[in-house]
């Protein structure tokens, strides 16, 4: 019996052995069938001060970064992540700056306070709100500063941060406002309502949504609006303010749309990335597991860029929606991604500033008539030539 049962024994290991070959082999051929994805190279990663941001970084043309953080501080960093200077507000920055021609630096702070920077990081002026100063600001042509604050009012400042007039509304103001050629002023607000402003501060129309905006709008070729509201809804407005078109985005939308060089449009919503036509007609959607409220960005290349809040930037094709790779975070993400005219990423997890490399096909944002603040490496808030 005790024969017997080594033997089976024997035999029964040598069946689990072959076994095991068989499928190591197996496993072999299939990893080099297909191959692992790729992923961004993690070209440099700076640990924030304190409690980290959830701000996206501003590029300026100079190929200085530049990030709040929930401490206060506005940190200047060279193009390799060495830190240049920094600048520290009364409480938390919870946008991005916007840079001017002349290098002026642009932000507001919970402080409820809004500032103005030489390159170098010295104070030049700054402007006292009536509440919290979350959203981003955009810059005219005139040299105009506009932006939003929780005081429910809407502002335009002169160049020298005297108030040039405010415009009020029902509800706080948290989303950045975008400018036409025209001179024209669109913005949301939590009242519900979007907003168009002449230059000069008088109300030219108003759009009524079904909740608040959150985001901030984007401008096509032709001066169609596009914006999103939290009652899950994409808007398409002409510029006189009449409804060309919205589209049901699978609930809340927080996030801002960007637009490629053909005029469509990609954003993020409750748990879905999408991609619009410009006629409103859904080309693409891609479920996710989490609720999303970060911008994408687009490339000249076509590929559009979305972060995930489970620790991965992720990268797909534009036209069909489909995953080309990612790239692993140290923590979950919070920021929209931002890209330099090398095509390197750029982006926050909340401790940590990232500059990445992407595995192929690196290129600049694309050159659309609009590429949305988060995607205008000047981030200045209007058109890029």
């Amino acid at each position: 019996m005790h024969l017997q049962s080594d033997a089976f024994e024997v035999l029964l290991a040598a069946m689990k052995f072959w076994i095991f070959l068989a499928l190591a082999a197996l496993l072999s051929f299939s990893a080099g069938a297909q191959p692992a994805t790729a992923e961004a190279t993690n070209l440099w990663q700076f640990k924030l001060p304190d409690h980290g941001t959830d701000c996206s970084p501003t590029l300026a043309p100079d190929g200085t970064i530049y990030l709040g953080t929930f401490e206060g501080w506005l940190l200047a960093f060279t193009p390799d992540g060495k830190v240049k200077w920094r600048f520290k507000a009364d409480r938390e920055i919870k946008s991005s700056p916007a840079v001017a021609a002349d290098g002026s630096i642009y932000f507001g702070s919970r402080d409820w306070k809004f500032y103005a920077l030489t390159p170098e990081g010295k104070l030049k002026w700054k402007f006292t709100t009536g509440a919290w100063v979350d959203a981003s600001p955009a810059l005219a042509t005139d040299g105009s500063v506009y932006f939003g604050s929780w005081d429910r009012n809407f502002y335009a400042l002169n160049p020298d941060g005297s108030l040039k007039w405010k415009f009020a509304t029902s509800n706080l103001i948290s989303g950045s406002p975008a400018i036409a050629t025209d001179g024209t002023i669109y913005f949301g607000s939590h009242d519900k309502n979007f907003y168009a402003l002449a230059p000069d501060g008088t109300l030219k129309w108003k759009f009524t949504t079904g909740a608040e905006i959150t985001a901030s709008p984007a401008i096509g070729a032709d001066g169609t609006i596009y914006f999103t509201s939290t009652d899950g809804n994409c808007y398409a407005l002409k510029p006189d303010g009449t409804k060309l078109w919205q589209l049901h985005t699978d609930g809340d939308t927080s996030s801002s749309p960007v637009l490629d060089a053909e005029g469509n449009l990609y954003l993020m919503a409750n748990r879905v990335h999408i991609s619009i036509a410009p006629d409103g007609k859904l080309r693409w959607r891609h479920p996710t597991e989490f609720k999303l409220d970060m911008t994408p960005v687009v490339t000249a290349a076509g590929t559009v860029y979305f972060s995930n809040p489970w620790r991965r930037l992720c990268a797909f094709d534009s036209a069909r929606g489909t995953f080309l790779w990612g790239g692993p975070i140290q923590t979950s993400l919070l920021s929209s991604p931002v890209l330099d005219e090398q095509g390197i990423i750029h982006l926050c997890d909340g401790l940590y500033l990232y500059a990445m490399k992407p595995p192929t096909n690196a290129a600049p944002p694309a050159r659309s008539p609009w590429p949305m603040w988060r995607a205008n490496p000047q981030h200045t808030g209007h058109a890029q030539p």
